[in-house]
């Protein structure tokens, strides 16, 4: 049985056998050893490879280099053209300072401090020129500072880097034109100083917590007391309300302009908003300016007041003692700022943001006290 069943096997493999046409033969070669060519380079080694930036990067870069080719061209294309290089020469000294010296100088008419370019005074947008009272002569050489640091005319096209200049020209601009008898520009301050005493940011106080609200109590992280930010905007309102109350606008009432269960702002009474209107009517130019500035830096009208009074020369028998604490830039920005310096407390600063109007708004606020201060005595 063995044999026979390697008879099968065989005449098996015989018949299903590939054919030797379909065979491939296999051939090898012979090694060789690869032929090393020798260094010809010359000068230091290539730089190591660097990490590949973020497509962000990348995109930014390449809109910098087509703003850039951008430019060249616009500045090639104004080189040849004739008509753009006449133009170009018009507005050539606006690209530089074109003053060396600045100084603060008597009027010629002895009514008051001028700054002079050299021997070009600086001028008003109304193209008067400039001057500042006897009494204020801070603020006049606050003002040739701020032209001493720029660096070129052009940058005092921009009333955020000449404040001082700013709100000295709106002064005397509503001084001249109520000299000609043009209430217009009063007309239109005092609607919008108003309508900041209907959202005041000194007004607008956090709800309390409710009895059956589930939500915890939100305390300032690192506050070792129990104060809310409900207390804390009240205990900071309250002394700047009482002084107004007693001292600016006797007998007014002054109420916050956020109820406890609602968003939507309550105006005050038409009384006090009455009291409040004819008082700003009534102030002079210069305290009108610097009350504008106050506002609309701090969102609030009671602390741009409250800040006016304690500097103005007009306020001079309104004004504390030496022995007393004043009423500054940092109280006033600390009362406008009290609901985001919680939260940045609790939460962190943004960056290049809340560091910026920090400082934005006590250089606004100091504005506005050199232009109201003054030397006279009453």
């Amino acid at each position: 049985m063995r044999a026979s069943t390697l008879r099968v096997s065989r005449c098996w493999r015989s018949q299903h056998s590939a054919p030797s046409s379909f065979l491939r033969p296999l051939s090898t070669t012979t090694s060789q050893a690869a032929t090393a060519l020798p260094i010809t380079a010359t000068g230091p080694p290539p730089e190591p490879p660097q990490p590949t930036s973020s497509a962000y990067s990348s995109q930014l870069a390449e809109r910098r280099r087509k703003a850039a080719l951008l430019q060249a061209g616009k500045e090639l294309r104004a080189a040849q053209s004739p008509s753009a290089s006449s133009s170009s020469k018009k507005y050539a000294p606006l690209r530089k300072r074109f003053w060396k010296d600045v100084h603060v100088r008597t009027s010629a008419d002895d009514d008051g401090l001028e700054i002079y370019l050299d021997s070009r005074p600086v001028r008003t947008p109304s193209k008067s020129t400039l001057k500042i009272p006897h009494s204020k002569p801070h603020l006049a050489y606050a003002i040739a500072i701020e032209w001493d640091m720029l660096e070129s005319a052009q940058q005092a096209l921009k009333n955020h880097s000449i404040p001082m200049t700013s709100i000295a020209a709106r002064a005397q601009d509503l001084l001249e034109s109520e000299a000609q008898g043009d209430r217009t520009v009063r007309d239109e301050i005092i609607p919008v100083m108003m309508r900041y005493l209907d959202t005041d940011t000194l007004l607008c106080w956090a709800p309390g917590p409710s009895s059956d609200s589930d939500v915890p109590d939100m305390r300032q992280t690192g506050s070792t007391g129990p104060e809310t930010l409900r207390d804390r905007q009240i205990r900071t309102a309250r002394p700047i309300i009482s002084f107004l109350n007693t001292s600016v606008w006797p007998g007014v009432e002054i109420k916050p302009v956020l109820d406890e269960n609602s968003i939507m702002p309550v105006k005050q009474s038409e009384v006090t908003r009455s009291v409040i209107q004819g008082w700003i009517a009534g102030l002079p130019a210069y305290e009108l300016a610097a009350l504008e500035r106050a506002v609309l830096a701090s969102k609030s009208l009671l602390v741009a007041t409250r800040l006016l009074i304690e500097w103005s020369e007009e306020f001079r028998d309104l004004q504390r003692t030496n022995s007393e604490t004043r009423f500054g830039i940092e109280e006033a920005a600390e009362a406008a700022s009290l609901e985001v310096k919680w939260q940045t407390g609790m939460w962190g600063e943004v960056e290049d943001s809340h560091d910026v109007d920090n400082e934005d708004i006590r250089r606004q606020l100091g504005s506005a006290i050199l232009l109201a201060s003054g030397m006279s005595v009453k």
